[in-house]
């Protein structure tokens, strides 16, 4: 039995030196060490032998089997590595060349322009109000009623505004000013927020006007507040978004919330205030309004005005963009034409 076990040992040897391929070597380990392999025949008959002899031939079997795993794992290694490095060099990249281009997303310019602003009015001091004090769907007590907006104001015909068929009050709102009666019905001064959000009129479509655009309410009420707090606020406001102070103008106008109202213009950014088409050559672009809360919007939500004053603000982030980056159509805002948004 001991020159058997040497008999199949150097056999396998020999097949091993022979094979050229890890399947070669996958049919020498099911010849001789599967189950049904010649080593595990001859271990089946090991309880025929005396103790003495079991123990010789045992020994040899395992020490046998032992240097064949062996030697197959150190030739399955070799073929491994041989068919790697084969197939690396058969696949291989050239790192040097130029890599193909993927395009990527990137940020709408609105949505860009919406962040930039909220960040600066946060820098100086307003916080964003809750998304449940600035609804799209509103109701006219808050889109017209309590900012002082009479019953027979041109706005609320259905000419300028969309009334919508959930009841005969409720509308898509014209404004984020509402998100100035909801934050002041919950809190008391001081107040000192911003409401960014999208806003709905029933106008024609053309290259100025769109039947929905994105407006950014702003509303400061605390003890002592002046027209000169609201000045500054915007003065700054204008210098941090256009990345230098640029001369503006308050013109006196009207908003039926706040009292005294003014339209704030700045310097042409196009001709630098000497007159050109995009300014009608006036020189100069209106940009947001604004004005003091008027008291009887603050005599409406509770807030005594003999106590308090404040300031408040809107402005279009169509019209300030396109301003920034000399858009001459706010439908480009729209279209999804890929040629346009990949310039941002």
């Amino acid at each position: 039995m001991k020159a058997q076990l040497e008999k199949i040992y150097s056999d396998a040897q020999s097949d091993i030196a022979k094979s050229t391929s890890i399947n070669d070597l996958d049919e020498v380990r099911a010849k001789y060490l599967s189950r049904k392999g010649e080593f595990n025949e001859i271990k089946k008959n090991l309880k025929n032998l005396s103790d003495e002899d079991k123990r010789t031939v045992g020994a040899l079997a395992n020490e046998i089997t032992k240097n064949l795993e062996l030697a197959l794992k150190a030739k399955h290694d070799e073929f491994y590595q041989t068919e790697l490095n084969a197939k690396l060099q058969k696949e291989r990249i050239d790192i040097s060349l130029p890599g193909q281009f993927t395009p990527r997303g990137k940020v709408h310019p609105l949505t860009a322009t919406t962040n930039e602003i909220v960040s600066i009015l946060q820098s100086l001091g307003f916080s964003v109000v809750k998304n449940e004090n600035s609804p799209e769907v509103e109701t006219e007590y808050f889109n017209f009623d309590m900012l002082n907006i009479p019953s027979d104001h041109p706005a609320r015909d259905v000419q300028d505004t969309f009334f919508t068929k959930l009841a005969p009050n409720v509308v898509l709102r014209s404004q984020t000013s509402g998100a100035q009666i909801h934050v002041m019905e919950e809190q008391k001064p001081p107040i000192r927020v911003i409401s960014p959000g999208r806003v709905y009129r029933n106008e024609n479509i053309n290259a100025r006007k769109n039947n929905f655009f994105h407006q950014i309410e702003g509303l400061y009420v605390d003890k002592n507040i002046t027209f000169g707090d609201l000045k500054g606020v915007l003065n700054e406001f204008i210098r941090i978004y256009f990345g230098a102070s640029r001369p503006t103008r308050f013109r006196s106008s009207f908003f039926p919330f706040t009292e005294p109202s003014a339209e704030v213009d700045v310097q042409c950014i196009m001709c630098g205030g000497k007159g050109c088409k995009t300014c009608s050559g006036t020189g100069w672009l209106e940009i947001l309004g604004a004005g003091m809360v008027d008291p009887n919007v603050l005599k409406g939500v509770g807030i005594d005005p003999e106590v308090y004053t404040g300031f408040a603000f809107g402005m279009g982030v169509e019209r300030l963009a396109m301003l920034k980056y000399a858009i001459d159509d706010i439908r480009l805002f729209f279209n999804n034409d890929v040629r346009f948004l990949k310039q941002f």
